[in-house]
């Protein structure tokens, strides 16, 4: 078995479709296996047999609109890829906190993650993620590093 994650695009935990259970549910009506949601942003662990990254994402994908009514793209990281980014640490001693914030921006194509940090005292900061979803026609889903980390935390607690 392997652990991956499914970063979903444009969760909204105010959707009563978007809810943890629900998505919970969605993931273990396809079979796989240790479901666990990570925060309420779209960020679902699970674990499967399956090899073929393009086939969960589609399948996934589907699942969600038949089920739930979402339409929104997955992206899927095994633990294995996440941990080895966390241990390139791309940001160095940056940190992130209230005036900057380390983001993640995962894509299906090469080169599959880009790093920005985003300083909040610039007036300018939020065109930032306007510019990711232009440059990448909207093929992208965005976490901050300390989700990552977080993420990760859970995918090992979860196999304990």
């Amino acid at each position: 078995m392997t652990t991956y994650v499914a970063l979903l695009r444009g969760i909204l935990p105010t959707n009563p479709n978007m809810r943890n259970e629900k998505l919970r549910g969605v993931f273990e009506g396809l079979g796989f296996s240790n479901v666990h949601p990570v925060i309420s942003s779209g960020n679902v662990i699970f674990e499967t047999n399956s090899k073929n990254i393009p086939t969960l994402e589609f399948t996934i994908e589907k699942a969600l609109m038949k089920h739930l009514g979402i339409k929104s793209p997955v992206y899927i990281r095994s633990k294995k890829e996440l941990e080895a980014l966390i241990q390139k640490n791309p940001f160095g001693t940056m940190e992130h906190g209230q005036t900057s914030y380390l983001i993640v921006s995962f894509l299906k194509k090469k080169p599959g993650e880009i790093f920005n940090t985003l300083d909040l005292s610039h007036p300018h900061t939020s065109k930032v993620m306007s510019t990711i979803d232009k440059k990448f026609n909207k093929d992208v889903t965005t976490r901050t590093w300390k989700t990552v980390v977080r993420i990760v935390k859970k995918m090992n607690d979860v196999l304990v």
